[in-house]
């Protein structure tokens, strides 16, 4: 997954560069985000305090302390990475060596005690995400993909559906959080599919959205207007599961903005793109 063009806001001067940085492993970030899961788990069903990014766009103190933790382990294990999180914004080091950090993606959700949301980490390494994990920790559901080596859950393989046409198939989307003011909110495609498919759902996590295309669990997903950390680990354990993924233009890359995705096996992609396109 080409990440390059996000990154050009990242001073990066490669003979500063320290060439002795340390490589996470796979099972380095199913630990990672299986412990930020159980402070999940542990504050699930409580009352919250929240705060409002945006109209109804929250955050609570949860995905703050599973963010502040996974910084934490992130930077003493791996010092001088380059970390993008979602609450925080991360911290600045070494653009060959970028971590996506979700530490809760699904927080509507988890707000309001629905068991629907996940943690999200990926690693790039020299402009391609090479490692993913989103962990359900609810249902103890690990999802995890190396490029070029497949994906996984909980340790088992797992590939894309056969689906081959739309009005078999199930899908599921997202909708942004300023829906209310944007005119560029989803719902005229929302429409389009719920006519010509068997149905559209919508969970409250992109990234576990993306988990259950690559699991076969649905047969695609789409969504507009997202950020780096939504997609970057569910996009590689979706390629890695047979899929295809790309944005709505058809390219590559998911990860710079403006962001948005398109995630289906490789039958119905070119069939979901056609409906999206208006044909």
């Amino acid at each position: 997954m080409l990440v390059k063009h996000h990154l050009h806001h990242i001073a990066n001067h490669p003979e500063r560069r320290p060439f002795h940085l340390k490589s996470p492993t796979l099972p380095d970030l199913e630990s990672l985000a299986r412990r930020a899961g159980e402070i999940l788990r542990a504050g699930y069903g409580q009352l919250h305090n929240i705060d409002h990014k945006g109209v109804i766009d929250l955050v609570t103190e949860i995905d703050q302390k599973a963010e502040a933790f996974l910084l934490n382990e992130i930077s003493l294990n791996f010092p001088g990475h380059h970390l993008i999180a979602e609450e925080s914004g991360g911290v600045t080091g070494d653009a060959a060596q970028i971590w996506y950090i979700d530490p809760l993606d699904g927080t509507v959700n988890y707000a309001h005690n629905i068991p629907i949301f996940s943690i999200s980490l990926a690693f790039a390494q020299d402009g391609h995400t090479k490692l993913g994990v989103v962990y359900e920790p609810m249902r103890d559901e690990c999802f995890s993909a190396e490029h070029g080596r497949g994906a996984w859950l909980n340790g088992k393989p797992i590939s894309v559906s056969a689906t081959a046409q739309l009005a078999d198939s199930l899908l599921v989307t997202g909708f942004p959080y300023d829906t209310w003011e944007n005119p560029i909110n989803n719902l005229d495609n929302f429409a389009k599919f719920a006519v010509c498919t068997r149905g559209v759902r919508r969970l409250g996590s992109a990234a576990l959205d993306l988990c259950y295309v690559a699991a076969g669990r649905f047969d695609g997903y789409w969504e507009v207007r997202l950020e780096a950390w939504d997609v970057a680990a569910g996009a590689l354990i979706v390629r890695e599961a047979g899929g295809m993924v790309t944005n709505l233009q058809g390219g590559p890359d998911v990860i710079s903005p403006p962001q948005s995705v398109l995630a289906a096996n490789p039958t119905l992609h070119p069939l979901m793109m056609a409906v999206l396109e208006g044909k």
